[in-house]
């Protein structure tokens, strides 16, 4: 890579980290493992950067390239850790925010939901893509995007009232 191309990679990645790191805690719920995406995602970035700047959207290219990274990542064995009743031993420090609750409950909402239908529904509502852009990066039809997104959202509806679903389905 030349030194324009470089340059060009910095400040690209410098605007758009934290976007990238925000996308990515919404699809893994963990900042860790957030980091760790974003840092797979601006590494493969960075051995193909002429191939993503010639690309047609590059933030959509981008969002596939975090987005299949955190698919990879899920099918890895030491990713299927489950949490414990146990209380670590340090608290955490919680930010003191009036919608803190509602974010709590919508991440935990989004964690009960299979990882592809949460990619559909992060993607469409949080990254504010098309169905065609989501279908795009997930590589799927935009039928199933629509599908996907109406299931997903029914699915949520279901888990924060309790009420019987339209489709009577969670997955």
């Amino acid at each position: 890579m030349n030194r324009a191309d470089e340059d060009e990679y910095r400040q690209f990645v410098a605007a758009r980290l934290q976007p990238l790191r925000r996308t990515a805690y919404l699809l893994c719920r963990d900042w860790h493992t957030a980091d760790d995406l974003v840092s797979i995602t601006i590494g493969k970035l960075y051995r193909h950067w002429r191939r993503v700047r010639a690309a047609e959207n590059v933030d959509a290219y981008v969002r596939g390239v975090l987005t299949h990274a955190w698919l990879d990542e899920r099918r890895r064995p030491w990713r299927r850790e489950r949490s414990t009743d146990e209380l670590p031993e340090q608290a955490d420090l919680v930010m003191p925010e009036p919608s803190l609750a509602d974010r709590e409950m919508l991440l935990d909402l989004l964690g009960q939901l299979p990882p592809r239908r949460r990619a559909v529904l992060v993607l469409r509502f949080y990254c504010d893509l098309s169905v065609e852009e989501t279908a795009g990066i997930l590589g799927i039809s935009a039928g199933t995007v629509k599908s996907q997104a109406a299931r997903g959202l029914d699915a949520l509806r279901l888990l924060m009232t309790g009420a019987p679903s339209a489709r009577g389905e969670l997955s």
